[in-house]
């Protein structure tokens, strides 16, 4: 089997492809016709968004994401985790937390989306 994507449940999908393309540099690989469904050119695996409006329409029951409460997060690489931060909230992310360096040897510093997604912007893990 082979993990293919993730799919976030967000209230305007092209709102939300444009913050990542500019928050985080990705490219948009599609926006359905619709505007209901989107997905992000981010490698093998897939970062996709689906409208809330029509996963209810599907009979599904989204729930929102909740800052305070995150049961997931995403996370982007790179090797200026300040800079990084900086960028998102400049696109319209808020800091929930500035680069910190863990006893590990990371750097990590969240965001939130403006759906209230918990972001983790780090350097890479040395094993």
């Amino acid at each position: 089997m082979k993990f293919k994507y993730t799919i976030l449940y967000v209230k305007d999908v092209r709102e939300t492809l444009d913050f990542y393309t500019s928050a985080f540099g990705l490219h948009q690989k599609m926006l359905h016709e619709s505007g209901d469904y989107g997905e992000l050119d981010t490698g093998s695996t897939v970062l996709a968004f689906s409208s809330l409006e029509l996963m209810e329409s599907l009979g599904k029951s989204p729930q929102k994401a909740q800052l305070d409460a995150p049961v997931f997060e995403i996370a982007f690489e790179t090797d200026d985790v300040s800079t990084g931060l900086a960028k998102a909230v400049q696109a319209g992310a808020t800091l929930v937390q500035d680069a910190t360096q863990m006893p590990w040897g990371q750097i990590v510093g969240y965001v939130s989306d403006p759906d209230g997604f918990l972001i983790e912007v780090c350097t890479k893990v040395n094993a």
